[in-house]
């Protein structure tokens, strides 16, 4: 029971980040394995272009 309280508290604020960053959201329901997962979700949301900043040109600084 607990361990699905850690992985809801988990999951639910990567679904709202990877919506907002224009990935699919489902996609951080791969944080749910383990060792791995969360390293991957980050991985991609650290180092990866975002669709949603597509189209943008931003300066380094500059808040959307």
């Amino acid at each position: 029971m607990l361990a699905l309280i850690g992985l809801s508290l988990l999951i639910i604020p990567l679904w709202r980040i990877c919506a907002r960053a224009g990935f699919q959201p489902a996609m951080s329901l791969v944080a749910a394995i383990p060792f791995v997962g969360l390293l991957v979700v980050a991985a991609i949301l650290a180092f990866g272009n975002w669709p949603a900043d597509s189209g943008r040109d931003l300066t380094p600084g500059e808040r959307p």
